[in-house]
């Protein structure tokens, strides 16, 4: 049942997107890249073949002083779902012609010694298996790592989620910005287990489709879609720990899309003590109390600015479900209930 899952999120249209190299090395730019110094990173959702992930990472090998460097993928059953119409991740069918290039994942592995890599040509093997993440070959090189980076199927993003942390891994994965909400990931986000990239949400990101029908855009005959997608990790950065900018009178006054904010205030839910702020650039500096404020605050929260205490669904981050932002008996978006810290350099 695992593979035929990881067959279905393989042909899932809102999981054929690959991301770009110049995405990757904008994130990566933002650590310290003494952060990957002596360290094994696996690239568990990679093709050897095409990932920009293995390539980057094979091209930064010696700049990041990293130990090794592990890239592997998932066979499905190729030939079955091109004859079926159904395969579509740049292959032909006219090459898939040995059962090894049907059923088994490739590797791609560098390690301290290697010269002149060419990371258009990189020299791959067969794994024994077929690349599943969850398989115990697969699980032994998760072992081996000590930090994990991919863009993982969308669909799967919850079990892969589980099998990083079952591992005790750090870990830098790009997911659908819809995960924010699971109850097996907000929870993780409370207790600062896990917290935002430094790409910002806004604009999502253009990934490259397998799929003719989930095109936005065509460059230099490729086919691109706009996903809303994020960074998630928990391996610190600077952005992390920059304050937001919080509401003043004046800065108010300057800010034309808070206009029903300045006609009739901050407003109270009808349900739960706390404050309705619709913009989380509408946050005021002047108030102490609880907080409802829009999801995309997690992509600026700085730990020692605020305290994240639930969510207007799930409260403390329990499983009663009870939605607490109501407004003159109507619901609201959903909101993240946060509250401020004092003590310390918050403006």
């Amino acid at each position: 049942m695992a593979n035929a899952n990881l067959n279905a999120a393989a042909r899932n249209k809102n999981d054929e997107f690959y991301t770009q190299y110049d995405d990757i090395e904008k994130e990566m730019n933002c650590y310290d890249p003494n952060i990957f110094r002596d360290k094994t990173i696996l690239l568990p959702c990679d093709d050897p073949e095409w990932s920009n992930f293995t390539r980057y990472f094979a091209a930064k090998f010696k700049e990041f002083g990293i130990k090794k460097l592990i890239s592997t993928s998932y066979a499905i059953n190729k030939k079955k779902y091109i004859y079926q119409g159904m395969y579509s991740l740049f292959v032909n069918a006219e090459e898939i012609d040995k059962d090894k290039e049907i059923t088994c994942g490739k590797i791609f592995t560098l390690e301290r010694g290697a010269e002149n890599v060419d990371i258009d040509n990189l020299q791959w093997k067969y794994l024994e298996g077929d690349g599943d993440f969850r398989s115990q070959e697969v699980k032994v090189l998760r072992d081996e790592a000590d930090i994990i980076i991919t863009n993982p199927p969308f669909s799967l993003f919850r079990e892969f989620l589980s099998w990083i942390l079952d591992g005790e891994k750090k870990f830098l994965i790009i997911s659908n910005k819809n995960c924010l909400t699971y109850k097996e990931v907000f929870p993780l986000i409370m207790q600062n287990k896990i917290w935002a990239g430094c790409r910002d949400w806004a604009g999502g990101m253009w990934m490259e489709s397998a799929d003719p029908e989930t095109v936005d855009k065509i460059i230099d005959g490729q086919n691109f879609k706009n996903v809303p997608a994020i960074w998630l990790t928990n391996l610190d950065h600077k952005k992390r720990h920059e304050p937001l900018k919080l509401m003043t009178e004046k800065r108010n006054i300057r800010h034309s899309k808070h206009k029903e904010i300045k006609g009739v205030g901050y407003r109270k839910y009808d349900n739960y003590d706390a404050l309705e702020v619709p913009y989380t650039d509408a946050i005021p500096d002047d108030y102490d109390g609880v907080m409802g404020v829009p999801i995309t605050f997690l992509d600026k929260y700085c730990p020692e600015q605020f305290e994240i205490l639930g969510d207007s669904r799930y409260h403390d981050g329990s499983e009663v479900a009870d939605d607490i932002n109501y407004i003159d008996g109507v619901l609201g978006y959903r909101r993240i209930l946060i509250k401020r810290r004092r003590g310390g350099d918050n403006d």
